[in-house]
């Protein structure tokens, strides 16, 4: 199986950048799509960002589009969310994902095709 780790959560002000990792170990031969989710207390797990094996796709959600950045270094076997003019709503638990198989844009950006999770780091935006 894939192991998966994140780290690069904290505390920042509104308006600052922080980059998150998710370095993955186990079976990392396979082509996996990666993704990032987050989730708020007391709200649904919600789609950020999916990259495919070798990225030259991506794709994001809506209330990040033109913040956030996902990019991979297929050699580190390493994920990276770099997000930037932070916002208070984007505090939350971010998840690192990756999916063995890839399919349309409508289906990964649902956590069904997901099969290995990180444990989350937590991202905390002050106002």
């Amino acid at each position: 199986q894939v192991q998966l780790v994140e780290s690069g959560g904290g505390l920042v002000q509104a308006g600052g950048s922080l980059r998150l990792s998710c370095a993955a170990s186990g079976r990392t031969s396979s082509r996996y799509a990666m993704g990032w989710f987050r989730q708020a207390p007391g709200k649904e797990r919600e789609f950020v960002a999916t990259i495919n094996w070798s990225g030259s796709s991506t794709y994001y959600g809506d209330s990040v589009k033109g913040r956030f950045t996902i990019s991979r270094d297929g050699a580190k076997n390493t994920v990276y969310l770099q997000m930037n003019s932070l916002k208070p709503e984007d505090t939350a638990v971010y998840y690192c994902a990756a999916a063995e198989r890839s399919g349309s844009i409508t289906i990964m950006i649902t956590v069904r095709p997901y099969g290995y999770w990180g444990q989350g780091t937590q991202v905390t935006v002050s106002s």
